[in-house]
């Protein structure tokens, strides 16, 4: 379980006992008790089992992929994978490739729902390049929603993580965001389910 999850369910419990106290309503000791489990739910942090591959890429969330798109980025053409994180899903997040963190930036912004296309543009986010061990570049960005206006990153630019490696996570629903190089062969289809750290999304170009 992620730390988040203790203080967010000790906070419930503890207004619990305080209404408990004050009000000697059931009713209104079960809301925060209810919300403390829920807290204890959505701040887990399951256990994965990695694919292993030179060149394969991970999904960093789970979710459902809602975009797949060819783009223009500043290194040439790409392709832009998007996951869609509902308040259900786990929040933690996983590097999608082995490399090494060429930049990370943090850019204020919107809170545009995750499933507008906009969002990936105008809304808050943690925007992540990094360069495998082949040389080829890689960015995902840890996009804000409607609901989640945390994005937490534990990783700094030079750092080196290894695929499906927690680097963060998202708070209460959310959109992620995955760039590859031209030339990527994509694994996945629209409307598919990933889970962060073992569906394997896409296979880098040799």
């Amino acid at each position: 379980m992620v730390r988040d999850g203790i203080y967010y369910g000790a906070a419930g419990v503890v207004l619990a006992v305080l209404l408990g106290v004050l009000t000697h309503s059931a009713i209104l000791v079960a809301i925060p008790l209810l919300l403390a489990v829920f807290f204890l739910w959505f701040f887990r942090d399951p256990a994965r089992t990695v694919p292993q591959g030179d060149r394969l890429v991970v999904s960093p969330a789970d979710g459902k992929v809602t975009a797949l798109e060819n783009i223009t980025t500043p290194q040439g053409a790409g392709v832009r994978l998007s996951i869609f994180l509902n308040v259900f899903d786990v929040h933690v997040n996983r590097s999608p490739v082995e490399g090494t963190i060429t930049s990370a930036v943090y850019k204020k912004g919107l809170y545009l729902n995750a499933l507008n296309p906009e969002s990936s543009v105008r809304n808050e986010q943690n925007v992540v390049e990094m360069l495998t061990p082949a040389g080829q570049r890689v960015g995902y960005s840890q996009i804000a929603g409607l609901l989640a206006r945390r994005v937490v990153f534990d990783r700094k630019a030079g750092d080196v993580v290894g695929r499906g490696e927690k680097i963060g996570m998202m708070k209460f629903g959310s959109r992620m965001d995955v760039t590859l190089p031209a030339g990527s062969k994509v694994l996945v289809s629209l409307g598919q389910r990933v889970k962060g750290g073992t569906t394997v999304l896409a296979e880098l170009p040799a």
